[in-house]
């Protein structure tokens, strides 16, 4: 897991220096940001409900040829979902994950203004939160803390966006490849809790200098 995970970053890096080099134009920088609708995908709850966070960060816009640029970022995303579990009594836990995303996206000019991007990302949990929200025999906040989270994640983000000169904003779908939780063994039985992969869709406004 540890050398998939370094060979991720050194694809990535590789990648982004051998189009960087490549530009056929002006680099643009820019910030961008805007509100997430996070879910975790889930075979072991009944109910998920979506919850609503917040991105922002940097990117840089650089073209390739007259209408493909790719297009690094990084930025501060939150994650996570509300989660009830359904067996011998009900459960209900909120999970707020935080981190730091790193997409690089392939941006294909579909018109003047409207762009179609693709591509993949790598993520660092850097903060995580669980809350009790159903009065429970079972105490979400005193059993798992950050060290039942997997620190990496990495997925497949697509989306569509509309740019003026220096003015864009878009929406973007990111789809988890890794499971949020890790494996542990309880009286000798395996299991992953939370067991769900994140999705987050993106709204985003940007603006290049």
């Amino acid at each position: 897991m540890k050398n998939s995970k370094k060979h991720l970053t050194i694809l990535l890096l590789l990648t982004l220096h051998f189009f960087t080099a490549s530009a056929q134009g002006d680099i643009k920088l820019g910030v961008k940001g805007g509100v997430n609708f996070a879910n975790l995908s889930s075979s072991d709850t009944q109910k998920n409900k979506v919850l609503t966070g917040i991105n922002f960060g940097l990117f840089a816009r650089v073209p390739l040829t007259k209408s493909f640029a790719l297009q690094p970022e990084m930025y501060f995303t939150s994650k996570g979902s509300q989660q009830t579990y359904e067996n011998a009594i009900t459960r209900t836990a909120k999970f707020e994950l935080n981190y730091i995303e790193v997409p690089i996206m392939l941006v294909f000019d579909l018109t003047n203004n409207f762009n179609f991007q693709l591509g993949p990302y790598a993520s660092y949990l850097i903060s995580s939160k669980v809350k009790n929200v159903s009065d429970i025999s079972f105490n979400f906040e005193d059993n798992i803390d950050s060290g039942d989270f997997n620190k990496f994640d990495t997925g497949i983000a697509v989306g569509v966006g509309y740019d003026t000169k220096s003015i864009g904003f878009g929406i973007r779908y990111n789809l988890g490849l890794v499971t949020v939780g890790k494996e542990k063994t309880y009286l000798g039985t395996n299991y992953v809790f939370p067991d769900g992969k994140n999705g987050v869709i993106n709204l985003f406004l940007s603006y290049s200098f």
